[in-house]
């Protein structure tokens, strides 16, 4: 990573995009080990952290990690997402949050000197370049190294600095035995209930979304 560390710097996480990414390099985020990281490279003025919810969830598997980034140095930015039915009869979920990232991008650029955003959309290129020429240094996290790459080409190439998602992990994995015990606990937690209230696996729960809303177990970052 290439920061200097007086520079005021915001972190923007698209959480469905960096799940993806990650999910494909076969690890898990630590959020915490993740804003240490960055707080330890410059002057770490905000986070913004983006999914989408599906509200009329009676339990919704993001609501604790949501309520653990809020508390936790985040800021989080949520919206209801948009559930239908596809014409094979399966249950659907859409939430992009673009335009939520974009605006903040926008707003925030007068205050810092560097944008780092967590995200591979080709979508971002045009925003990339707008805040460039306010005088802001744009860095793109994300993966060359998934097949296909999450990243798109255009976005690379507008980027100051294109940061590859695998070269983090050492910084931001959760490590074996963390996720372990926290696997374990959810399972226990659910038996002593008998209320199912035990997250979905990863994959599990990616299975009926569309637009790849991050549906990670929760209870992971949590420790």
């Amino acid at each position: 990573m290439k920061f200097y560390t007086q520079e005021r710097v915001a972190l923007f996480i698209d959480g469905a995009n960096l799940y993806s990414a990650a999910r494909s390099l076969g690890f898990e985020i630590d959020y915490r080990r993740l804003l240490e990281a960055f707080r330890k490279e410059s002057h770490l003025v905000r986070a913004f952290y983006y999914t989408a919810l599906v509200e009329d969830q009676e339990y919704s598997p993001l609501r604790p990690l949501i309520d653990w980034l809020d508390y936790n140095g985040f800021t989080m930015v949520t919206k209801p997402a948009k559930e239908y039915t596809d014409a094979m009869g399966r249950r659907k979920v859409k939430g992009n949050m673009d335009i939520e990232l974009a605006i903040d991008v926008m707003e925030m650029a007068p205050h810092v000197d560097h944008v780092v955003l967590f995200s591979g959309d080709g979508d971002f290129r045009r925003l990339v370049e707008a805040v460039q020429r306010k005088g802001v240094r744009v860095s793109v996290v994300s993966s060359t190294r998934t097949q296909p790459p999450m990243v798109a080409d255009e976005l690379r190439r507008q980027a100051d600095t294109f940061i590859e998602l695998q070269d983090l992990v050492p910084k931001i994995a959760r490590d074996q035995a963390a996720r372990e015990a926290s696997r374990s606990a959810g399972v226990q937690a659910t038996l002593r209930t008998g209320q199912g209230s035990y997250a979905p696996s990863p994959a599990s729960a990616m299975d009926d979304f569309d637009d790849e809303i991050d549906t990670a177990d929760p209870r992971k970052h949590l420790r």
